[in-house]
């Protein structure tokens, strides 16, 4: 198919059946099936792979890589390692301002040439999270023109805002997930209230916090130092730091008294 034909195809009511059911399936499963469906149609890729990626930008390192979705061949393949510092994914990813479309040619492997496919990301950037759209194109069918690369930085405008929601879903999903696997779920009653007005703040931020990140932050604005709080989680003053400093980065704030004025939403 030329790219003028699948320019063509945007505008057609087989084009908008599929970005409508695209948006219907945000949040669930069929979400990267249906991606991939529609975006194979325009540009030939095989497969696809969603992600989300929270970084610690001041330490130029990924925190957390979250699989959102996956489509296609070789659905069975896991995902890679986190990348390393001098990664040349990461470095752009973190060096963005805006949406970004990265290009990663197959590098031949002696006898293995098929495990390097062609890689096009297209990414969004919201705070210190990335949604990154992996289209993969194996070798023997050639790389992405510059022609197709420009058509698909058009379409990302389309698709990493539906990424975007379908993220902030699994997210949500997560959370509840993890409170209703909680031996000893707290009811309303039995929180502090500050304990309370810190689950509305996360909320309202759509921030998920591990509960370990959260008990810190909460001891933290109760005025408990690093030694008390590992003395009674029972863990090295370290591990609680980690869990600060990892809490600290997805809140976006530094130390006691950045947290505090989060808290009251300065």
């Amino acid at each position: 198919m030329s790219l003028t034909s699948s320019i063509a195809n945007m505008g057609t009511p087989n084009f908008y059946f599929e970005l409508g059911q695209l948006i219907s399936s945000t949040g669930h499963a069929q979400f990267a099936s249906n991606m991939l469906q529609l975006v194979d149609k325009l540009v030939p890729v095989n497969p696809l792979r969603l992600s989300e990626w929270t970084l610690d930008e001041h330490q130029a390192s990924p925190l957390e890589i979250t699989l959102l979705g996956r489509a296609g061949l070789h659905e069975d393949v896991p995902l890679p390692e986190p990348p390393r510092r001098h990664d040349p994914l990461l470095h752009k990813i973190l060096e963005m301002d805006e949406s970004l479309l990265i290009q990663m040619n197959a590098q031949a492997h002696s006898g293995h040439p098929r495990n390097s496919p062609h890689q096009c990301h297209l990414v969004s950037r919201k705070a210190n999270r990335r949604c990154v759209i992996t289209l993969y194109r194996e070798p023997t069918q050639g790389g992405f023109s510059l022609a197709e690369l420009s058509f698909l930085k058009s379409l990302s405008e389309t698709l990493l805002p539906l990424l975007e929601r379908h993220a902030q879903l699994h997210r949500q999903q997560a959370l509840k997930n993890l409170r209703s696997w909680n031996p000893r779920p707290l009811d309303a009653r039995q929180q502090t209230p500050l304990q309370r007005e810190f689950d509305e703040r996360l909320s309202l931020g759509d921030i998920s916090l591990s509960a370990r990140e959260k008990e810190v932050c909460l001891g933290l604005l109760t005025g408990g130092t690093v030694p008390e709080m590992a003395e009674r989680l029972s863990v090295k003053n370290s591990s609680v730091e980690t869990y600060l400093k990892r809490a600290a980065t997805k809140l976006g704030v530094s130390g006691r008294h950045g947290l505090a004025k989060w808290m009251v939403g300065a």
